[in-house]
């Protein structure tokens, strides 16, 4: 599959997601919900629910579940680590508003995590085997 098609459906699977849960994240914020606490429930919500949509139709990867589902998390737990570090930098400490920090983040993060699922989450498998990388081919 080439990698216009992926990013297209990636941007897709995106924009809805983060859609969905940026009002989340507006609406718990504005019921009194801290920004941090908000950004880190819905976390784990975004990442489930967009593991399964990139993995076979953005992706279209066929590889071993939970080897691409740990890889997945890890990734997703490095821009967790640094969405919440900029959280803390700009919001906390530099005073700006936590509502434009955290939609611009969510375009970057999501560029950068495009490029870690094409290359390291979902990485083509070798032709002629279904083995992911360092895994045992099965028959």
């Amino acid at each position: 599959m080439s990698t216009h098609l992926q990013l297209a459906r990636y941007g897709l699977v995106g924009l809805l997601s983060n859609g969905i849960l940026y009002i989340a994240y507006l609406t718990l914020t504005y019921m009194g919900m801290g920004h941090k606490t908000a950004v880190s429930l819905l976390f784990a919500v975004g990442v489930t629910q967009t593991f399964f949509l990139n993995k076979r139709w953005t992706f279209a990867h066929r590889g071993y579940g939970p080897d691409s589902y740990a890889r997945y998390w890890a990734a997703y737990g490095m821009a967790y680590v640094l969405n919440l570090a900029n959280l803390v930098l700009f919001v906390d400490l530099l005073g700006y508003n936590h509502q434009i920090v955290q939609g611009l983040l969510v375009i970057g993060i999501a560029a950068l995590l495009f490029l870690v699922q094409k290359f390291w989450v979902f990485r083509e498998v070798a032709p002629g085997t279904d083995a992911e990388p360092g895994q045992i081919a099965r028959p």
